[in-house]
């Protein structure tokens, strides 16, 4: 622990250099205290019992710190101040697993909602695709038939076309016939045809 060192003042010494020598006292202590470790907690302040100048003598109390690091028991209060930071410790880790386990179960969550939601997005998707495919092909029937019933009326039209060419032809046939008919006639009798040319 600490020494105690009673050191004699002389009265005989002016007042002037007592304050002096408390103060070099203090100095000293100051200096001794600094080689304490920084590991261990503070000592408490040293109280310098400075006893009334007697006539003759003063005594002075001054607590000497030695230089070997000791360990410094501090008792219940340290002992409470130890428990105290390993409570404080244990209620940070626990905030901290919590606020872990927190963000894991938020990002759970999420990534879950997100994979329905892609889901429901590839659903749709594909409900659509096949409605599409569905209308595409209606449409290609739709347009086969059309291109049928197209076909069918250009066959129609193709064999209304060709009876009105047999038509024309037999026609002209008839005309021809006829006009070679009243030629040989006119020839046969020698007349003339009334009509030369239409056109004058």
């Amino acid at each position: 622990m600490a020494e105690v060192e009673v050191k004699k003042v002389e009265a005989e010494a002016p007042a002037a250099e007592a304050p002096a020598a408390v103060e070099s006292k203090k100095d000293v202590a100051a200096e001794e205290k600094a080689v304490v470790p920084v590991e261990q907690p503070p000592a408490p302040p040293a109280e310098e019992k400075v006893k009334p100048a007697e006539d003759s003598k003063a005594l002075q109390v001054v607590e000497k710190i030695e230089s070997a690091p000791k360990k410094i028991s501090g008792g219940s209060h340290d002992r409470d101040i130890a428990l105290a930071e390993v409570e404080k410790e244990k209620r940070l880790a626990f905030i901290k697993a919590w606020e872990e386990s927190e963000k894991t179960k938020a990002e759970n969550k999420a990534s879950k909602k997100l994979s329905a939601v892609g889901a429901w997005e590839n659903s749709k998707k594909a409900a659509l695709e096949a409605k599409l495919r569905k209308i595409e092909e209606k449409l290609e029937k739709q347009k086969a038939e059309y291109a049928e019933q197209m076909k069918n009326k250009i066959a129609l039209i193709h064999k209304e076309a060709e009876e009105k060419r047999a038509i024309v032809e037999a026609k002209r046939g008839e005309e021809v016939l006829k006009a070679e008919e009243v030629a040989a006639k006119h020839r046969a009798t020698g007349t003339t045809p009334k009509k030369l040319l239409g056109c004058f």
